[in-house]
């Protein structure tokens, strides 16, 4: 089966996402763990460093996206599948934009945000309120990402091991054949 697939740019931007999620979200865990200290604190710089470094990635994707049109959905892909899938994707670029935004309100309240060490981006004037509501939302996008992500990869696995129909083909390269 021959199937469209996303250009290698945005397949690279993905995987990479993918990734720095799967390191971002256990810094802050890690980081709570740890009484007050260098420790602590190395934690959650890393934990911002990579949310702020996904947050530029959503940007560059958004945009690369704006320009080149997704492939097709494999035949057979119901209109329902369609619009939950769209509404899933938007969904989760909406949390992964706003979750950065309100992690710089809440680290930048009053104080510079290192960005891995190597700059700092300016903190905003202090704001008790501004605080306490990015932390709510923060902490409220936390879940909804959890749930947006468990639905993104439950979804794909039920394409490859139920339906068969070469959707995680478009978001990866081809793959060689090897000769018999």
């Amino acid at each position: 089966m021959d199937i469209e697939r996303y250009a290698g740019l945005t397949q690279a931007l993905h995987w990479l996402t993918a990734a720095l999620l799967c390191g971002l979200l256990p810094f802050v865990w890690v980081a709570e763990n740890f009484p007050p200290g260098e420790t602590r604190v190395f934690w959650y710089l890393m934990h911002e460093s990579f949310g702020i470094s996904v947050f530029l990635l959503v940007l560059l994707r958004l945009t690369w996206r704006w320009r080149h049109r997704a492939p097709d959905y494999p035949e057979g892909t119901t209109r329902f599948m369609r619009i939950i899938a769209r509404l899933n994707h938007a969904l989760l670029y909406a949390v992964l934009l706003v979750m950065p935004v309100t992690g710089y309100l809440m680290a930048g309240n009053g104080q510079p945000v290192p960005l891995f060490g190597l700059l700092s981006l300016p903190g905003l004037p202090r704001n008790d309120a501004l605080g306490v509501a990015a932390n709510t939302i923060h902490v409220s996008g936390q879940f909804a990402l959890y749930a947006l992500l468990i639905l993104h990869v439950a979804a794909t696995a039920w394409h490859v091991a139920i339906r068969r129909d070469g959707l995680l083909d478009r978001m990866v390269p081809p793959q060689r054949r090897r000769s018999p």
